[in-house]
């Protein structure tokens, strides 16, 4: 059974699976969303119940945890050809931009880990090459690295996007930076270049890098330990003390040692609270909805 919800045309290789226990998943085999009716039976469901369900959930929809991708290296790590590109099941390319699904339901969301922490390699997802893969960056032509090792596991939340052209009111009209969200994940282990985390966000960061909006959730993986007792931000002051300080100092200052100015805080130089990071998502996984749509200009990013 194919569903096209009426409002998105580019959306329409949706399938229909039962997972374990009945309930109903519509599955879009281009962007990975998987939208979840709990209460509902393959086989009582009608082709117009799917669709009306599948419009309404279109932004706020749920994943299957096993993702079923891995990830294939090609060049040497730490040279200008190395790319870490993720592959699907039927052994095909899928970007960890696009493919990989955002919600996981219950405030819980899949993070693609580019920076393990305690490494200095500036990696990050190639936004402007097919497929998006994980390559470090350059300026110049040369490699990029951190001054100092990141503390933290780093990366992005999948289908989001900071829009240039919106100038943030709440962040006195600054502009996005064109690149999805980042994410800081606080837990103790170290992810490897390209690991898929189930993560739960706890907190924002407006950070303005050199005049454009660059938001940094703060995390934390299901996996982690304490993840049962940090459920906001005040619970991150409690068992991982100093550590919200530590992030926005950190990235205050990482590019005063190559002679730049420190970047700059919005929201009073301060985190932001759990709810305020769920919104932040939200509306930036709106904007990536808009992106794949083509109802915004993609101008250099790929959509592959």
């Amino acid at each position: 059974m194919v569903v096209a919800p009426a409002s998105t045309a580019t959306l329409t290789a949706a399938r229909l699976t039962a997972s374990v226990g009945g309930a109903l998943h519509v599955h879009s085999a281009r962007y990975g969303l998987l939208v979840k009716f709990p209460s509902f039976s393959p086989k009582r469901v009608s082709p117009a119940a799917v669709s009306l369900r599948s419009r309404r959930h279109l932004l706020t929809c749920t994943a299957l945890y096993k993702t079923n991708f891995s990830v294939k290296e090609e060049g040497t790590p730490e040279t200008l050809d190395y790319r870490a590109f993720f592959i699907d099941s039927a052994g095909k390319k899928v970007s960890p931009w696009h493919d990989i699904p955002l919600h996981l339901g219950d405030g819980v969301f899949n993070f693609v880990v580019e920076i393990p922490k305690d490494s200095s390699a500036k990696m990050e997802i190639a936004t402007d090459e097919p497929f998006t893969p994980i390559k470090q960056d350059t300026k110049k032509g040369k490699l990029r690295y951190y001054p100092y090792n990141i503390k933290w596991n780093y990366g992005l939340l999948p289908q989001t996007w900071e829009d240039p052209s919106y100038a943030n009111p709440e962040v006195e009209g600054t502009l996005g930076d064109n690149d999805p969200v980042d994410v800081v994940e606080i837990g103790d282990a170290r992810a490897k270049i390209g690991d898929v985390l189930r993560v739960k966000p706890v907190a924002a960061l407006a950070m303005i890098d050199e005049g454009e909006l660059d938001w940094k959730i703060v995390a934390i993986s299901l996996n982690d330990s304490r993840a049962s007792l940090v459920n906001d931000m005040n619970d991150v002051e409690i068992h991982f003390p100093g550590t919200l300080t530590a992030i926005r100092d950190w990235f205050r200052d990482y590019k005063i040692p190559d002679g730049k100015p420190a970047n700059q805080f919005g929201l009073g130089n301060k985190p932001a609270n759990k709810d305020y990071a769920l919104k932040v998502i939200t509306e930036t996984n709106e904007s990536w909805a808009k992106l794949i749509k083509r109802s915004v200009a993609a101008g250099e990013l790929s959509l592959v």
